[in-house]
Formats: C-alpha cells, sequence, structure tokens
C-alpha cells in the first residue's frame, strides 16, 4: 500500500514523542557546515521540530535526516519564498548560510556576499520570530552580529539578549591546543577567549586557563598565534576545497546546546559569545555570558589581564571597531 491508500502525507507524520522540545531552524542547511549541524541537531533530545531551509539542495538534506531514528522532526524549505514558513515559530534560530573562505581569502572578502545573505534572513526572522534566540555563525563574524541588531532596530524588534554571535570555535580550538600542549584532556580545559572572531580580535586569556596552567613565553605566542591563525590552517589544509565545517558544527552545535538548556532553564550556563556588550567601549564584543530563558542574562568582566593581554585587547579593539562600524554602515546606507 502506498501512502495515499492509508490517507497519509509524510510532511505530516509526527514522531511519538518528539511533542516536548524546541523548534529550531537551521539557515543554510545544505551548506558544509549546515549539513553536520543539521544532523547533530537532529541528535539532541531538547529538539522536538527541526526546519532545514537553504537556497539550493535543501530537500535532498532533509530527506536524508530525516531517515535518522531520534525524536525531533525534520521539514525542509527551500527558496527565498519559503523562508519565512521555515522561520514561524521557532524558538531558535542558527545561521550558518553564506559563502566559505578560500585560501588568500580574509573574512572581510566575504564581507559582500555575506553581508546581504544575513540581512536578509534577519529582515525575515523579524517578521516571524522576532522573540526567537540567534545563533550567528556566518562570517565575518564582527560584522555580520552588527548587521543583524540594525535590522533587528529598524523592525522595532531588537533585544541585546537574544542576538549572539558564535565564536565558540575559537573556544574549542584553544581548549584542544592548551591541552595537546599541557598533556591534559580538553573536555577538562577551559580557556576563556575574548574580543571578536578574525584574526587579532581573537584573544586567548590563557592567564585564566581552568585548571589552572603555567606557560613559558614562547608557549604563550605559539598558543595565541595558532587560535588566532585556526581557520587559516583548516583553509590552507583544505587547499581550495572549503573551509572549517565539521569543527565548526560541532561548535555550534555545542553553542546550540548551551542555549537550549538554558531555555529550558538550566542554571549556570556559561560560555563565550559576541554580544552586544558594555564590557568595553566597544557596542559589541565577546567574553563570558550566562545564558538564560531570554537568552544573554549576564555578561561578566573580563576579568584580569596580564601585561602581554593588555596589549592584545588594544590590537583587538582597534580591529573591532573598523568591524562593527562595517556591518552598522551596510544596514544603514
Amino acid at each position: 500500500m502506498v501512502e495515499e491508500d492509508l490517507g497519509l502525507e509524510r510532511v505530516n507524520c509526527r514522531a511519538k514523542g518528539a511533542s516536548s522540545g524546541f523548534k529550531v531552524a537551521i539557515l543554510g542547511a545544505a551548506g558544509g557546515i549546515g549539513q553536520p549541524l543539521a544532523m547533530l541537531m537532529k541528535m539532541n533530545p531538547l529538539v522536538s521540530l527541526l526546519h532545514l531551509y537553504d537556497v539550493v539542495n535543501a530537500p535532498g538534506v532533509t530527506a536524508d535526516i530525516s531517515h535518522m531514528d531520534t525524536s525531533a522532526v525534520v521539514r525542509g524549505f527551500l527558496g527565498q519564498q519559503q523562508l519565512e514558513d521555515a522561520l514561524i515559530g521557532m524558538d531558535l534560530v542558527i545561521i550558518p548560510a553564506g559563502v566559505p573562505r578560500k585560501p588568500g581569502m580574509t573574512r572581510d572578502d566575504l564581507f559582500n556576499i555575506n553581508a546581504g545573505i544575513v540581512k536578509t534572513i534577519c529582515e525575515a526572522i523579524a517578521k516571524c520570530c522576532p522573540k526567537a534566540i540567534v545563533n550567528i555563525i556566518s562570517n565575518p563574524v564582527n560584522s555580520t552580529v552588527p548587521i543583524a541588531a540594525e535590522v533587528f532596530k529598524k523592525a522595532g524588534v531588537f533585544d541585546p539578549k537574544r542576538v549572539l554571535g558564535v565564536t565558540m570555535l575559537d573556544v574549542v580550538r584553544a581548549n584542544t591546543f592548551v591541552a595537546e600542549i599541557m598533556g591534559l584532556d580538553p573536555r577538562e580545559v577551559d580557556v576563556p577567549v575574548v574580543g571578536g572572531h578574525a584574526g587579532v580580535t581573537i584573544l586567548p586569556l590563557l592567564s585564566q586557563v581552568k585548571p589552572s596552567c603555567s606557560f613559558t613565553q614562547k608557549e604563550i605566542d605559539y598558543l595565541t598565534d595558532r587560535i588566532q591563525n585556526g581557520g587559516t590552517e583548516v583553509v590552507e589544509a583544505k587547499a581550495g576545497a572549503g573551509s572549517a565545517t565539521l569543527s565548526m558544527a560541532y561548535a555550534a552545535v555545542k553553542f546550540a546546546d548551551a542555549c537550549l538548556r538554558a531555555l529550558r532553564g538550566d542554571a549556570a550556563v556559561v560560555h563565550c559569545a559576541y554580544v552586544a556588550s558594555e564590557v568595553t567601549e566597544l557596542p559589541f564584543f565577546a567574553s563570558k555570558v550566562r545564558l538564560g530563558r531570554n537568552g544573554v542574562e549576564e555578561i561578566y568582566p573580563l576579568g584580569p589581564l596580564n601585561e602581554y593581554e593588555r596589549a592584545g585587547l588594544e590590537k583587538a579593539k582597534k580591529e573591532l571597531a573598523g568591524s562593527i562600524q562595517k556591518g552598522v554602515s551596510f544596514v544603514r546606507k
């Protein structure tokens, strides 16, 4: 018997046990980050409904992932005309949409393409799910988060607590590289990474590593440089075949899971993120934040910095200021 004979439409079938949980949309779900991200979110027990949107190939990715025997119901949306349908009623929106970085490209080279994509997506979010928590992955994050904020301000729905730039990959890399140097389990290492999400704006606070570690100056130089240039390391290793997709998807899911646990009401959910902030004189900055039911509930101060970190902070702020202004100007022009 075929589905029509049974009076069933696959799109309306609902997996048993999927009634509790959160509704999550991934915009750019067919891309290099989007596909592994979608797979990992389908595995997350906190997700009841997973919307996968892209301008190409979304039906194929949806069909593939929908066969996984986890409780989340998966629905696919293809093309600009279905963007709003993908967003209605969502609790969490994750945006990896855009083009990847290729060898020789800086994150700023991505700006002209990805800025327009993020602007269009955020206009739809403002209309369809203005209360959703928004996780922005699309590079350059230092500029795309201010773009999102300006779009939401124009629409009269900007809530600084709900717009978060995902810098988790910098933390994941920092934890990994420090663990390698110190002979530790990366899962037991916590390195605060502040500033932004590109080059010198990525500032690992190695003086605040947990568990407490003592580094030589040579180790500090090596670790700081490798953490700041981790993305370039992957771009060059892939030799034209893309940028960091798998580690980015892992980091994005780690952060999305934290957001969902916070929405559920879990206490003490603390991670680094790039948000509207008063930690420095800049309007946006990445630092440790406590997540809650409304998004960012508390932004922590940077804590004591050593001389090396203070010098790094000044460099980071100078670079960040230009990136933020670039994003703001893009929307206001």
